[in-house]
């Protein structure tokens, strides 16, 4: 088992005691693909920072356990977690124009990446960007490896952060929103591009997503928060059978080109989908 998470809590300070934002969140993941769907603010970004120790100074977390191919992440050492992050874990944002260095090429990005776990020399650490800039299909690799982020298109600059991330050879690769800044045909191509990479690296992958449809077709099994609880837990395969009427509802607001409405239905919330 590569992540068990169990009993997850996380809490920010507010006026009147504690604001919970995750609340007692299980799941588990192995050499698979993990989709997690929900609105803004269901507590799926958090989650996923917490497994990584990447949470915000005033967040308290809380589990039974939370671990990392048996590695308990909130006993772990700075020493032990700087193991992980970025080396046997990696974590791609929504929009490289704010996770890339504006002032460094996306070669030396790479490069820095791949030299954080071996101990080559900067003509084999450029020689292994280049190559992992060809692995995400970047047709001229040379060239972008010169390019600095400004210069790269929102679809180039998502593929340069695959390959920075994929650089440590990484067991858990976590996608936060990965193609919401991209356009149709170009999330098409990255998670076309990330399902044969971790397929032939036999990675486990976490796909964060507000896309029930991309995550069903995308992923092996689907966890659906809300409002910081994990609220159903099933096979991508038997999305469209979902039980749980928040499920049903993020599924019944979705337009359809082969049965179109008039109308969309608008979300009516049971204050019991909380208990």
């Amino acid at each position: 088992m590569l992540v068990e998470i169990s009993g997850l809590t996380v809490s920010f300070p507010a006026r009147q005691g504690r604001h919970v934002a995750v609340r007692d969140v299980s799941m588990t993941l192995g050499t698979e693909k993990l989709g997690i769907v929900g609105e803004s603010g269901s507590g799926k970004s958090l989650t996923a920072r917490a497994l990584l120790r990447l949470l915000p100074p005033a967040a308290e977390a809380t589990a039974k356990a939370l671990r990392f191919d048996g590695i308990d992440v909130l006993a772990a050492s700075e020493k032990q977690m700087g193991q992980i992050r970025g080396r046997r874990a990696g974590l791609i944002l929504q929009d490289p124009k704010f996770s890339l260095n504006p002032i460094m090429t996306a070669g030396d990005q790479i490069a820095e990446a791949w030299r954080n776990r071996r101990k080559g020399s900067r003509r084999e650490a450029r020689e292994a960007a280049i190559d992992l800039l060809a692995q995400v299909q970047i047709r001229d690799p040379r060239r972008v490896a010169d390019a600095y982020p400004h210069e790269l298109s929102g679809g180039m600059g998502q593929r340069v952060m695959i390959a920075m991330m994929l650089a440590p050879d990484p067991e858990l690769l976590i996608a936060d929103e990965p193609t919401s800044a991209l356009d149709a045909s170009v999330q098409a191509e990255i998670l076309k591009l990330m399902e044969d990479l971790v397929s032939r690296r036999n990675m486990g992958l976490m796909l964060i997503s507000h896309d029930l449809p991309l995550v069903g077709h995308f992923c092996d099994r689907v966890a659906v928060m809300y409002a910081g609880r994990v609220v159903e837990e099933l096979a991508a395969s038997e999305l469209a059978k979902a039980q749980h009427p928040y499920t049903r509802a993020l599924l019944d607001c979705m337009p359809s080109l082969t049965h179109p409405r008039p109308r969309l239905p608008v979300m009516v919330r049971d204050p019991a989908w909380l208990a």
